[in-house]
């Protein structure tokens, strides 16, 4: 095999539901499965993938394996997230499904960039001293043996939404907020959040550059942010940026830029197509890039009024795939 597909795909909150709930695990399949065959891929980045509990095991990833069963990708192994005991996380673990050997695995939450202290001004009362404010998900950093024996390092994200994050007092309920300037901190604080995400996203990429100068390097996931967005650009590390040529063969390239402009989104809000989920990719691997692909046609808006997941089994996202030749 010298070629390799790898994509990633937010599959929104993939679980099981209870009895006569809809839409149920079943409905989502169905939609979904077809998805994962048209990717076709040999690696896949996930994102919201949930874990499931069964009496007397550890939690485990059987919604993702449902949806995989009966696809190129079933009985694949499955890296992922995890807390600092053996199972899943109960919600929203990455997840790097591949049937390629998975020589070494990490996950990387503050390791490399600190939590910041911030003293919320809006709280009711206000804070007296500066509180953690430290990121909500880790990164997941696996390194993959290619076919013609080189190694892959690929790092799944998904950073922390536009929502604001909840101040104390600022909440008159899930959807209304007390004052302006809380909503205003509230993002404040959620936009501090993602860029720790993009930092350490980037401060990942140099350590691995800074032991092997050659590494190939794939960062894929929901970003949550659009390609011009200061987070996204942290970590794609231009010249005209950095001000540094010597810098150039550290620049990461995001792959959507082969992808005609009308097409080139993975979410609709309100009305507006964004491309939110990314795979951006080291220079090196320009020389095996052969195109990308966005499956969109059928992306509906679930931020319009009565949009319920009922309606829409499948995912909110598009997902992403690149094609690479290492023949």
């Amino acid at each position: 095999m010298a070629e390799v597909r790898i994509a990633t795909f937010n599959v929104e909150n993939l679980d099981e539901t209870a009895p006569g709930e809809r839409p149920s695990l079943a409905e989502r399949v169905e939609l979904m499965r077809p998805q994962i065959q048209r990717l076709r891929a040999d690696i896949v980045c996930f994102q919201e993938v949930h874990g499931q509990e069964r009496p007397g095991q550890p939690r485990a990833l059987l919604a993702l394996g449902e949806l995989l069963h009966g696809t190129p990708l079933q009985g694949a192994s499955m890296t992922s997230t995890r807390p600092q005991s053996d199972a899943v996380y109960d919600v929203r673990n990455l997840v790097v499904v591949t049937h390629l050997p998975v020589t070494r695995a990490e996950q990387l939450r503050n390791d490399l960039v600190a939590p910041v202290s911030y003293r919320r001004l809006t709280a009711v009362p206000p804070d007296a001293v500066a509180v953690e404010i430290g990121v909500e998900r880790p990164i997941l950093h696996v390194e993959i043996t290619l076919p013609d024996g080189t190694t892959l390092h690929v790092v799944d994200v998904h950073w922390k939404s536009k929502i604001p994050t909840d101040i104390p007092g600022q909440r008159v309920d899930s959807f209304t907020w007390r004052t302006a300037d809380g909503w205003a901190e509230g993002s404040f604080v959620s936009s501090m959040k993602r860029m720790a995400q993009a930092l350490e996203t980037r401060r990942l990429v140099d350590r691995i550059l800074d032991v092997d100068p050659g590494a190939q390097i794939v960062i894929a996931g929901d970003f949550n942010a659009a390609p011009d967005e200061v987070s996204v650009m942290a970590v794609r590390g231009e010249v005209e940026n950095t001000g540094n040529p010597d810098l150039v063969a550290r620049v990461l390239v995001p792959v959507e830029q082969s992808v005609p402009e009308q097409a080139r989104f993975t979410l609709f809000h309100q009305g507006r197509g964004q491309m939110l989920d990314h795979m951006l990719i080291s220079r090196n691997l320009l020389a095996h890039y052969r195109g990308s692909e966005i499956h969109n046609e059928l992306l509906h808006d679930e931020s319009a009024a009565f949009a319920v997941d009922r309606k829409y089994p499948e995912s909110d996202h598009a997902p992403v795939v690149a094609t690479f030749d290492f023949a």
